[in-house]
């Protein structure tokens, strides 16, 4: 079975150049700024972008990133059980900003949607809230809510998923067009 291997960021940036990148982020956390010549795949399309891939990996090595490492592993091991080797980007876009390194903006994007890691902690915590409110105002059984949503917490550490973060992925201004991914997989494909 093929494995990933992690690049760190000096790495990463001396052979950026030479590296297919693929963003497995969301189209809007994306817009928000992108490693230079980075590719949008968001990691619940990359199995219709499989064979695309694998014709870059042919080619040349791939690079994938994310907003902090986290989804951008669980798309190396997607790639490396499907025979594709990859590297992941340690510490993701956010350690790549934080260095000090540019980041690219789509043309004629004016707003970015919010990172997803930041959807997520308001999407939980305005459910807590409202749980502990209703709660207090309606019926002590809504604390349930609330509950039910630090178990989740919890479980998304310890098995570093985020059932939440797979739901908001879903909203329509997390998704990209048929069209944006179209000419992406062109891309990729044609090198």
């Amino acid at each position: 079975m093929t494995t990933f291997t992690t690049l760190d960021l000096r790495q990463a940036r001396a052979r950026l150049h030479e590296l297919t990148v693929i963003d497995v982020r969301t189209p809007g956390e994306y817009a928000g700024g992108h490693l230079p010549g980075a590719l949008n795949i968001p990691l619940d399309r990359l199995d219709q972008a499989l064979p695309d891939i694998r014709t870059a990996a042919q080619r040349g090595e791939i690079l994938v990133v994310c907003a902090s490492g986290a989804r951008s592993e669980n798309a190396c091991r997607t790639l490396a059980e499907n025979g594709v080797q990859a590297a992941t980007l340690a510490g993701g876009t956010g350690a790549w900003a934080a260095q000090g390194h540019d980041l690219h903006h789509p043309e004629g994007v004016r707003k970015a949607t919010w990172a997803m890691e930041r959807q997520v902690r308001l999407t939980a915590g305005s459910i807590v809230l409202l749980g502990l409110v209703l709660g207090e105002t309606v019926h002590p059984a809504f604390r349930l809510l609330s509950a039910g949503i630090a178990g989740g917490l919890v479980f998304s550490a310890v098995s570093n998923t985020c059932g939440m973060a797979a739901v908001l992925a879903r909203l329509p201004f997390n998704r990209p067009r048929q069209a944006d991914l179209d000419a992406t997989l062109a891309r990729l494909r044609n090198g």
